[in-house]
């Protein structure tokens, strides 16, 4: 797949459909590869009249890692944010969003639009935020605003989250099925041996969980976004699941109250997960947002 230098980093990102049709740029969640954005689910954006860019966000898949940074301690990050101070860590979700940004440049795309999932959302906002003029329009799929008042995930989802890193790949595919039971689709249950293969893959493709430690820290501190999101003036989707354990509902509502004038989409049945049953309604969704900005 091909390679871009954005932002003083090496970008790993891959393309589907004409380079003539509707930019779309998707990005992805907490120590997930562009690779989580399905081939045939890119494919299918693109049949619906997009030209489709997934990436590796920084310290994921083939982008550049910053292992210089080390490992950041997340209890000493959680304790110092209850205590209300300020926190030190390697990068921040602006400079995600910046890479992003970067990435856009380089591609000469001029102005996207963009699709974030997870922690891919709150980049795919942020990216909005800070780069206006290069987003089309804003699509953000179980993600949320920042707001810490919201209620957290349960405690099973959040225990899921944290589970440390398998030694191995066959552990490895077993930790994926187990978060899949937590955090999934409860009406879309997932097929665990296609669960345990696509988390072999990415165990083969990238495996670096100091990376994926590094994206939860930045995620951590980023303050409350909902006074910079009520200043977007572009088309805006949010979609949730209704059933999402790690991000709950209300954090899609939230961001959907911030942004003026945004559509929202509300799944019954879907978790913290895209079931491909769904699809085609997602598919349509952000397809009718993007038709909408042009």
């Amino acid at each position: 797949m091909p390679q871009i230098s954005a932002n003083a980093l090496t970008i790993e990102y891959d393309t589907f459909g004409s380079s003539t049709d509707r930019p779309l740029l998707l990005v992805m969640g907490l120590g997930s590869q562009m690779t989580r954005w399905n081939p045939d689910f890119c494919g299918m954006l693109a049949d619906a009249g997009h030209y489709v860019v997934r990436f590796d966000n920084r310290d994921v898949g083939l982008s550049t890692h910053l292992n210089e940074a080390g490992l950041p301690d997340m209890a000493a990050v959680t304790a110092a944010l209850l205590q209300g101070q300020e926190v030190d860590v390697p990068y921040t979700l602006e400079d995600m969003a910046d890479d992003t940004a970067a990435l856009i440049e380089g591609l000469a795309l001029d102005a996207v639009h963009v699709c974030g999932a997870s922690l891919g959302g709150m980049v795919a906002q942020t990216l909005a935020i800070r780069h206006p003029r290069k987003v089309r329009s804003l699509t953000s799929i179980m993600s949320s605003t920042g707001n810490r008042e919201l209620p957290p995930a349960t405690p099973e989802a959040m225990a899921a989250l944290l589970t440390p890193a398998a030694p191995d790949r066959a552990g490895t595919g077993e930790r994926a099925i187990s978060i899949s039971k937590v955090i999934g689709s409860p009406g879309y249950p997932a097929d665990p041996e296609e669960v345990r293969a696509r988390a072999m893959a990415d165990y083969d493709r990238a495996f670096d969980p100091a990376g994926v430690a590094r994206q939860m820290a930045a995620a951590s501190v980023q303050a409350d976004r909902r006074a910079e999101l009520s200043g977007l003036s572009i088309p805006a989707l949010v979609i949730h699941g209704k059933d999402d354990p790690l991000v709950p509902v209300t954090g899609g509502i939230d961001t959907h109250e911030a942004i003026p004038d945004s559509e929202l989409c509300l799944i019954d049945g879907m978790g913290h997960d895209l079931p491909r049953q769904l699809w085609p309604e997602i598919v349509q969704q952000i397809t009718l947002v993007t038709e909408k900005a042009g």
